[in-house]
């Protein structure tokens, strides 16, 4: 029988995500408690992804709602719930973070576009803000204003996915471009959705590219000193993310029909190259 801690293992690991190889510098305890929380994330997430019904999935959400507030009375059933309970208590985690999570996704089944930026940055502080404030936490934070920091980079690395993600967004019929950015250049939310590339979108792209650097470099000068050796892995996953960015624009943003990604072992070097020599 599988434990609640080899449960969110193998669910972390199977991702494959970026996430994980800076999950693997840290000591024991932290890494336990950000796994459990990685694996909350990703099943909850999974939710959107996986179950085509959206009364389905809208159930299947609120049965999560249900589960983080009883696990936070002491009767979690399910094997992520078990695994992230230790660690919820000696990190600061609060059932309102796990509840925002959720929120973010409810929102995936509700919207599939969204007007402006900051409409979409409401989106994304539910689904990468505050699991940034939570990561934040549990790596060591000790000043108030590595929240902001945390809140920020959050930011960068889901525009980051967006960026991304375009093309298999669309074949699930969601844009997460806003409106407003694609009106500005008179892209066609139609061309996004069957895949055709033109100069308009390519400097739409860039446009998106541009705001995610800036939200890298407005993060970074937020850490405060006293924090950048406790959030190296936050910064290990900016090296990898900022990374990927530059990869998609070396490309000319060809992400319409394929998803562009870095290797296990790029990822793997890049994080341990900010784990030793402190830098990207």
């Amino acid at each position: 029988m599988t434990s609640p801690q080899d449960y969110v293992q193998q669910k972390a690991a199977a991702s494959g995500s970026s996430f994980y190889y800076a999950f693997l510098f840290l000591p024991p305890p932290r890494r336990a408690a950000i796994t459990a929380f990685y694996a909350f994330c990703r099943e909850v997430d999974d939710v959107v992804d996986e179950v085509h019904d959206p009364d389905v999935a809208a159930a299947k959400l609120a049965w999560w709602q249900g589960e983080v507030r009883s696990a936070y009375e002491g009767k979690a059933s399910h094997p992520v719930m078990q695994a992230l309970m230790p660690g919820a208590r000696d990190y600061g985690i609060e059932p309102r973070h796990l509840l925002d999570v959720i929120e973010g996704c409810q929102m995936d089944l509700q919207q599939a576009r969204y007007f402006d930026f900051a409409e979409l940055e409401r989106y994304c502080h539910l689904v990468a803000g505050v699991v940034g404030e939570v990561s934040a936490r549990i790596f060591g934070q000790t000043e108030a204003q590595t929240t902001d920091y945390a809140h920020r980079l959050g930011l960068a690395f889901q525009l980051t996915n967006i960026i991304r993600d375009v093309g298999e967004d669309a074949r699930r019929q969601r844009i997460y471009l806003p409106v407003a950015d694609l009106q500005r250049f008179e892209v066609q939310a139609d061309d996004i959705l069957k895949g055709r590339y033109s100069d308009r979108f390519t400097a739409l792209m860039r446009f998106q590219a541009e705001r995610a650097h800036r939200l890298y470099d407005e993060a970074l000068a937020l850490l405060p000193a006293p924090d950048r050796r406790s959030q190296k892995p936050g910064l290990m996953m900016a090296s990898i993310y900022r990374t990927l960015l530059r990869e998609i624009e070396a490309s000319d943003f060809q992400v319409l029909h394929q998803r562009i990604g870095l290797t296990p072992l790029r990822k793997f070097w890049l994080a341990w190259k900010m784990q030793a020599l402190g830098r990207f």
